[in-house]
């Protein structure tokens, strides 16, 4: 892109506990059906496929404050839930403060038109909401998870909302965000065809659980109770769940290409965390909720034909905050002075991406007491009283501990990443760590 060249449209599509190896742009499996993710894998096809992406947490909310906010979530206490649950429903502290500037909110400032269409988990009315943190429209969901029929979360609140009003509608909410996507961006395109670009944060709930199909309806009385759905599932109808995203992804590319649009628009692609029981983390170990790579590293697919080379791979290290910050500068906007965000652009990996430059990765959790920290080839973790150091080039799977082979280089990482806990604010003795479930309903990973 030039500096003459119209700024692009912008569309953050986020899944829901998708696995790093799901989709078959990925490795992934073909289903019993066939491919599982054809047009998502047709985007990683003709733009940019990053193979050592990450999500800012392995646990669905805490990603999210960092994608609004371009900051480490460790800084808000919202962010230090694991994750935000229904028990903060009325909770003025628990939620994305709308007076703190997020993507959408710089981005109108800078002429974008900003919707989310999909799932918010941020906080509820009346304190925090879409609309109060930078998005023009909004049309989804407020909780972590609903059933796909009912829309009701796991307390039996009816949970679809457009704006801040409760709206019912009768459909696979899958295939209801899908289908506002496509009728948002119709409606956006003569004003993005003119030069006002927009701004689509298209956040799915799948294939987060309950485990149901487009065809599974007459399931949602027996989940009810659960949404956790821990006596359902099975591998073929968790891919038939991502199938019917990709489908819906594939009708949106469709919808911008009729309209001319497909050209100069930045789809990026990528899940929240690492996947849950029925996902593929393959060759990576442990999943949601841990800091082991199968928790944190997601898909990272970003196709705009106008910039990046089809058919690009990157090793570049980045992470949920950095592609918010790119969205940031590609749309021409900035944070206020004195706002320093944590989030790094990735535009000139866009443009080339073979080039790399170093970047330090930081995690860490409350469950577990876990930590971690990314550079280079490096990895230092540590798991309850455990500490680990792996040479990630060499090991993804993290089985060979490397801590008394390299002790230097061991104790350096230990130290960075404690200076680095240090810029941020302690974990505070309330913070909620909400598993669902334990070893007594299924055997640890």
């Amino acid at each position: 892109m030039t500096d003459s060249a119209p700024r692009p449209n912008l569309i953050y599509i986020v899944a829901d506990d998708l696995g790093f190896a799901d989709l078959g742009c990925y490795g992934g499996r073909e289903a019993g059906f066939g491919p599982v993710s054809p047009n998502i894998d047709a985007l990683a096809a003709g733009g940019l496929r990053m193979t050592e992406g990450y999500a800012n947490s392995p646990v669905c909310s805490p990603t999210r404050f960092a994608l609004m906010t371009m900051r480490y979530q460790y800084r808000l206490r919202g962010g230090m839930e694991e994750p935000i649950n229904s028990k903060s429903k009325g909770n003025p502290r628990l939620g994305l403060p709308p007076e703190l500037p997020t993507l959408p909110s710089l981005l109108r400032e800078a002429g974008y038109a900003t919707a989310l269409i999909g799932k918010w988990h941020l906080g509820y009315p009346p304190a925090f909401g879409p609309l109060r943190s930078g998005y023009d429209a909004f049309y989804g969901i407020m909780a972590g998870g609903v059933d796909y029929f009912t829309h009701c979360s796991g307390k039996g609140d009816h949970d679809l909302f457009v704006g801040e009003e409760e709206h019912h509608e009768v459909g696979y909410l899958t295939d209801l965000l899908s289908q506002r996507a496509v009728a948002h961006v119709r409606e956006r395109a003569s004003d993005a065809r003119e030069g006002r670009p927009f701004f689509l944060s298209l956040h799915y709930t799948a294939p987060h659980w309950p485990w149901e199909t487009r065809a599974d309806a007459h399931m949602a009385p027996e989940v009810a109770a659960n949404l956790f759905h821990l006596d359902g599932g099975d591998v073929e109808t968790y891919r038939r769940m991502i199938h019917h995203m990709d489908e819906g992804i594939g009708q949106l590319v469709a919808a911008l290409r009729e309209e001319g649009l497909l050209e100069n628009t930045l789809i990026v692609f990528t899940s929240d965390n690492g996947g849950e029981r029925f996902s593929d983390n393959w060759p990576l170990v442990g999943g949601k909720m841990d800091l082991t790579e199968g928790g944190i590293r997601v898909p990272w697919v970003a196709h705009w034909p106008a910039v990046i080379p089809a058919g690009s791979t990157s090793t570049q290290h980045c992470m949920t905050m950095d592609w918010s910050a790119t969205m940031l500068e590609l749309g021409g906007a900035a944070a206020p002075a004195g706002h320093a965000l944590d989030g790094v652009s990735l535009a000139a990996v866009l443009r080339e991406p073979a080039q790399t430059f170093e970047r330090p990765l930081y995690w860490r959790m409350n469950h577990r007491q876990q930590r971690a920290l990314r550079k280079g080839p490096w990895k230092y973790l540590r798991v309850d009283e455990h500490e680990y150091l792996f040479d990630l080039s060499r090991d993804a799977r993290e089985r060979a501990n490397l801590a008394k082979r390299h002790p230097d280089i061991f104790e350096a990482l230990r130290a960075q990443w404690l200076a680095w806990n240090e810029t941020v604010p302690p974990i505070p003795e309330d913070a909620a760590v909400s598993l669902g479930y334990s070893a007594a309903d299924m055997p640890q990973r």
